[in-house]
C-alpha cells in the first residue's frame, strides 16, 4: 500500500491487518486521481469510510487544503493518524472516530462543506431482483450528504460491480471508472431549478 503521486508520492503506508479493511488498490486510486487532476489541488476533502486513510494521503500528496477522514473504528482511525504524521501531513489531516451518518448529519448541521468527498465503504452483497441495501446505496440515499458538497463539489463512491445502485435525486452521474470487482463513479448535485 503506497501513495502515489504527488509530494509524498512511493511512501510506503501501513494498514491494519485483517479482513477488516479492503484498502482501494493503486491502480485504481491512480486511475480515480488522473480522473480528478486538478481538481484535488487546494481542495477541501471529506473521506467517509476512512478505512487506511489511503485516499485521503494521496489527496494531501496532490495538494488538497486540507483532509477529514471518517471513520469508526478506533484502530484504524490510529493507523489514519500514524500514516498522515509519518508522511508529514499531521496538521492538515483531523481524524473522528465516529459512525458516518451521525458525523454527516453533525457536519452539515455545522455548516461545513467539501470541495470533494470520497467514500469507498465495505462492499454490499450481490443485489439481483431488489434494490440495494449497501453503504454505498446508503451514502446516494442520505439527504444529508448533498448538503455537504460545496458548489461545483465532487462526490466519488466506490463499490462493487456486483451491486446495482440507484442514482436517485439530487445525484447525477458524471464519470464511470471500472477496474476488476471494483466500480468507482463521480457525482455532482444537480443544480436547483429556480421557481
Amino acid at each position: 500500500m503506497r501513495i502515489t503521486g504527488g509530494n509524498a508520492a512511493r511512501r510506503i503506508l501501513k494498514v491494519p491487518k485483517g479482513l477488516d479493511v479492503r484498502p482501494t488498490p493503486d491502480l485504481v486510486k491512480q486511475a480515480v486521481f488522473n480522473s480528478l487532476g486538478e481538481r484535488v489541488v487546494g481542495a477541501r476533502v471529506l473521506e467517509l469510510f476512512a478505512g487506511s486513510g489511503a485516499l485521503s494521503l494521496e489527496c494531501l500528496s496532490r495538494g488538497a487544503a486540507g483532509v477529514l477522514c471518517i471513520e469508526k473504528s478506533h484502530r484504524h482511525a490510529e493507523f489514519i493518524r500514524s500514516n498522515a504524521v509519518a508522511a508529514g501531513y499531521g496538521e492538515i489531516l483531523e481524524t473522528r472516530t465516529q459512525d458516518v451518518f451521525p458525523a454527516m448529519k453533525q457536519l452539515a448541521e455545522s455548516g461545513k462543506q467539501f470541495d470533494l468527498i470520497l467514500a469507498d465503504p465495505p462492499y454490499g452483497e450481490k443485489n439481483v431482483n431488489r434494490r440495494s441495501q449497501s453503504f454505498a446505496q446508503q451514502l446516494l440515499d442520505d439527504p444529508t450528504l448533498p448538503k455537504l458538497l460545496a458548489p461545483g463539489g465532487r462526490f466519488m463512491l466506490g463499490h462493487t460491480k456486483r451491486d446495482t445502485l440507484e442514482i436517485v435525486t439530487p445525484w447525477t452521474e458524471v464519470k464511470m471508472l471500472k477496474h476488476g470487482d471494483t466500480v468507482m463513479r463521480f457525482f455532482e448535485v444537480e443544480p436547483r431549478k429556480e421557481a
